[in-house]
């Protein structure tokens, strides 16, 4: 038996203007683009995980009002789980990220437990953590 991530919704507040962070500042594909207006969700992989979707969609798409308005708070306060990619190259990327504009939480930085990552602020508020692995 195997098991494996298929996706994970990622929750912002205007999925046109998530798309220029997880698009082109971060390289991810864009795979599907479906709905219109609060019903609208953007699904992206990345190059060498395309069976791994990530799913961009704002708070109300496809939930009760209460709900959604439940989840916007918490998405306005920054405190929904962060998300962490891993990369090959985190100076790289860093430069990349950091030249669309995006909010700079942390440098990089060698970890004692092991990998050397960086943070930042999605256009929404949502921390995304950027890690490589140190060489062994």
């Amino acid at each position: 038996m195997t098991i494996a991530l298929q996706y994970c919704h990622i929750t912002v507040n205007d999925v046109d203007e998530s798309l220029a962070f997880y698009r082109d500042a971060l390289g991810l594909e864009v795979r599907n683009d479906v709905g219109s207006g609060v019903s609208r969700w953007v699904t992206l992989v990345g190059a060498t995980q395309p069976a791994l979707e990530f799913v961009l969609s704002v708070p109300h798409a496809g939930r009760s009002q209460a709900d959604g308005d439940a989840l916007q708070e918490l998405l306005t306060k920054g405190v929904l789980p962060m998300i962490v990619f891993s990369t090959d190259d985190l100076d790289a990327t860093f430069e990349r990220v950091q030249a669309s504009g995006a909010e700079v939480l942390q440098e990089p930085i060698d970890r004692p437990w092991g990998p050397r990552d960086s943070a930042f602020r999605d256009p929404s508020g949502n921390m995304v953590r950027i890690q490589q692995a140190t060489k062994a």
